[in-house]
């Protein structure tokens, strides 16, 4: 018994991040385009084990892309020669570059 209560006392020091918990769903997008000027909207992703696509919505238009996860980075290709490259933080959030590094997009979990 008493190593049951240790055990179980050690439990959130273990607790798994929140992405564990998976990458579907609906986010809040903000970010910042080449030219420093702002966006925000809105984005849909859905996980299928390593696979992602996503869907952006920002200023009436919308964007789609596939990619992969590997780790804590997930690479989407969008139609643009330079894809979007995000790292999955331990909050849940994905934050990303396009443009070769010259733009900006911060992901947000909407739970």
């Amino acid at each position: 018994m008493r190593h049951a209560l240790i055990t179980l006392a050690a439990l959130p020091l273990f607790a798994l991040p929140a992405f564990a918990e998976g990458l579907t769903g609906s986010y809040t997008v903000e970010g910042k385009n080449p030219d420093g000027s702002s966006y925000f909207g809105t984005a849909e992703l859905v996980e299928n084990g390593t696979a992602v696509s996503l869907t952006w919505t920002v200023a009436g238009s919308s964007f789609a892309g596939a990619g992969i996860v590997d780790g804590k980075l997930i690479t989407v290709q969008w139609g643009d020669p330079n894809p979007v490259y995000y790292v999955i933080t331990p909050s849940g959030a994905l934050h990303g570059t396009w443009a070769d590094g010259t733009a900006l997009d911060r992901l947000t979990p909407m739970r």
